[in-house]
């Protein structure tokens, strides 16, 4: 996701009120997946409501001072959204926003031309009615007041979000989770390469939906519980259903967390396949040099982690600056598992 300085789909979702095409109402507005950054901090938003369900965005938003809750049934006059890529996922959150509009209310969308800008209109459209839109920074803002749309639709689109089982029915996921409707062949990789010799308690960094977790609780005997470590919250929810079978045999912990933030307690093993977008399609190996020095600074000596990554991917120097010692174990389809060891702790003698 941006970063909050250089956001041309939020400044695009603000032109309206900017060029005086929408007022700002005083009852105040609802912002789905919201964001901040220079745009939404330009002008007083009186009455602004965020919801974020992505843990560094919505931690950025409280440290500028916005107002965040958790997902309600409040309605609103002025209903914000910044649909993601994914367009299932899109639809829901255009049907979520049409259920959350008050009576003549307004819902505005904003998206990059390459993101599906002229298609979220059209579906928008479809279930909302008239929408006007204007055009900026590659981007496209476009609006409805909600009236003679499609409701059957948009029922149907809300329920696009709902968990569904994936797989073969092994897990449940939804539209817009990472890899939602398969098994990820990177992490696919990492499972098949995780020695059954790990114990104790460990933790898996960017857990998704709980794939990576799953295969080390089945193939590691040792392991006597596991943290998992996710940003979002609609995939953390999907790992919680997932695990369930196991609470009783591991102690699990669920959390809701930006590994980039550094990690509450030492581990004995840590396995993560890191993001390397967020939210764009530039590559941020930013991320997951963050993810190797957290993991680093949270292992027991002697611990290990093991890594999955795209081949070109450079991480050897965070690696390197961490770890004393790394080895690659595999190569495949583009991607490398690596195992990367703390160093054990020397004794000193005595003077």
């Amino acid at each position: 996701m941006p970063t909050g300085q250089d956001d041309p789909a939020l400044e695009t979702l603000l032109l309206p009120f900017a060029s005086g095409r929408l007022e700002w109402p005083r009852a105040g507005a609802l912002f789905l997946r919201a964001r901040t950054g220079p745009a939404l901090a330009a002008q007083p938003r009186p009455g602004l409501v965020c919801e974020q369900s992505f843990r560094p965005e919505l931690d950025a938003l409280r440290r500028a001072g916005f107002e965040v809750r958790a997902p309600g049934e409040d309605r609103y006059p002025l209903v914000l959204l910044l649909p993601p890529r994914q367009r299932e996922e899109a639809r829901a959150l255009y049907a979520q926003a049409l259920a959350r509009v008050s009576d003549g209310g307004t819902v505005v969308a904003s998206q990059a031309n390459d993101e599906g800008a002229k298609s979220g209109e059209a579906d928008l459209a479809r279930i909302a009615g008239q929408v006007t839109s204007l055009s900026k920074h590659k981007c496209r803002v476009f609006w409805a007041r909600p009236g003679g749309g499609d409701a059957a639709l948009a029922a149907q689109w809300r329920a696009l979000d709902a968990p569904r089982p994936v797989v073969g029915g092994r897990f449940l996921s939804r539209p817009g989770v990472f890899a939602w409707d398969r098994i990820d062949a990177a992490s696919a990789l990492l499972a098949a390469h995780l020695p059954p010799t790990l114990a104790g308690h460990g933790a898996d960094l960017g857990a998704g939906y709980g794939f990576l977790a799953a295969e080390v609780l089945q193939r590691c005997p040792g392991v006597t519980a596991l943290d998992l470590y996710e940003a979002e919250k609609r995939a953390l929810d999907l790992a919680v259903d997932n695990l369930a079978v196991q609470a009783d045999r591991v102690a699990l912990g669920f959390h809701w967390h930006d590994v980039a933030a550094g990690l509450p307690r030492q581990y004995d093993f840590i396995v993560s396949n890191p993001p390397f977008h967020a939210g764009g399609r530039a590559p941020r190996p930013d991320i997951g040099r963050r993810f190797i020095a957290a993991a680093a600074q949270s292992l027991r000596p002697g611990g290990a982690l093991w890594l999955v990554a795209n081949r070109q991917l450079p991480y050897e120097q965070a690696l390197g600056a961490g770890f004393g010692e790394v080895r690659i174990v595999a190569q495949r389809q583009g991607f490398k598992v690596v195992e990367a060891r703390r160093a054990c702790a020397i004794r000193g003698r005595g003077p």
